[in-house]
């Protein structure tokens, strides 16, 4: 092991880690002044020079310390594939720019491939103007940055997941398309509904026009292709244990949203678009109601007055311009691997990892996370 590669643990001031100027990479942060005077950190070898006066410590944090409540009205959290404490370093100043103050820092992963920090944050913030900031924010440092309201930082009781380029790795009209030979044709439609330059519920007559006569039997042999989403499983196994109710809301087609269902991933309720076939192949026409962008932030509404919950105990999940009206109704509307339109308009986006990332937003750490899916 050489010396870019060890690591060494400190007890410090944490006014002398925001006043740091060197870098090196950054394995965990916990700071919690209402139990301990001094922040521990957990830096590559390389940074210890910085740090005059720092003590080591004479034991190693545990791997998941319980994550201290949240009684801040904000959380930043960083989720960085290389974390790094010139990355630390700019969220503090971030934060002390606009005023705020950070109240608490936990380490809810500390993987070699994924560092996340949450920071709970108290200040006077416009919600919109700063998770834009955190969106420049985060491409200038390499992670994702994610603004909530504090009280949002809890498992949700029902949650609305997108399902093609969200749950699944394809658009599956666009995979329909191929076999009749005008995939490109049909895929940039898509491209252009998903980026919200053309309606959907027309661009999605015009494209099911191009695939009359498709042939029904494709069906059975497209659904088992169908590549699942990095994160998707892990996600909603966990949701599943923590007693969330979970729907796919579908612009796409209810017979591979069942399928879905069925065989692949643990989702409640399905709500996606019927395939009107005739003699065995596609007419070409819609069956209405069309599942659009209005229709899956309705339909996500109307679950959640029928199970009695309130607004503040829903989450929505998707990548497309279609999404966004479910994406602003609850507690969180997170946009996984988003289009640039939608990166710009959800509450919250994640770039850089699977849907199961999700999951810090919770307030869950590995160590939870790895109880509830050995609990499922």
């Amino acid at each position: 092991m050489d010396a870019s590669t060890e690591t060494s643990s400190l007890q410090l001031p944490f006014e002398q880690i925001a006043a740091s100027t060197g870098d090196a990479p950054l394995h965990f942060l916990e700071f919690h002044p209402r139990l301990a005077s001094e922040a521990l950190i957990g830096l590559g070898r390389a940074g210890d020079a910085q740090f005059s006066g720092a003590r080591p410590l004479e034991h190693p944090v545990p791997t998941q310390p319980a994550a201290s409540a949240v009684t801040s009205p904000w959380c930043l959290t960083l989720l960085s594939p290389a974390a790094s404490l010139a990355q630390l370093r700019g969220v503090l100043d971030f934060i002390r720019v606009r005023g705020a103050s950070t109240e608490a820092v936990d380490t809810l992963s500390r993987r070699r491939d994924c560092t996340v920090l949450r920071f709970q944050i108290d200040g006077e913030l416009d919600f919109d103007e700063t998770r834009r900031a955190c969106l420049a924010l985060a491409e200038e440092i390499g992670a994702d940055l994610v603004l909530q309201a504090g009280d949002s930082q809890r498992p949700p009781s029902l949650a609305g997941f997108d399902m093609d380029s969200t749950l699944i790795d394809a658009e599956v009209i666009d995979e329909l398309a191929k076999i009749t030979g005008i995939g490109d044709q049909v895929a940039a439609i898509t491209e252009a509904a998903m980026r919200g330059e053309l309606d959907f519920r027309q661009s999605f007559k015009k494209r099911m026009r191009l695939l009359k006569g498709f042939p029904e039997t494709e069906l059975a042999r497209i659904a088992p292709q169908l590549p699942i989403k990095p994160g998707a499983e892990r996600l909603l196994r966990a949701l599943r244990a923590l007693g969330c109710k979970t729907a796919i809301l579908s612009g796409g087609f209810t017979y591979f949203a069942h399928y879905l269902q069925s065989e692949r991933l643990a989702v409640d309720i399905v709500h996606a678009n019927e395939l009107e076939f005739a003699d065995g192949a596609l007419t070409g026409e819609v069956i209405e109601p069309i599942v659009d962008g209005a229709r899956k932030r309705a339909l996500l509404e109307d679950m959640a007055e029928a199970m009695g919950l309130p607004l503040s105990r829903v989450i929505a999940v998707g990548d497309g311009a279609n999404d966004i009206p479910m994406l602003c109704l609850g507690a969180l509307g997170i946009a996984i691997h988003p289009k640039p339109k939608v990166r710009q308009e959800a509450p919250q986006s994640i770039d850089r990892f699977g849907l199961d990332a999700a999951l810090y937003l919770f307030g869950l750490n590995d160590g939870q996370i790895a109880g509830l899916l050995d609990s499922d």
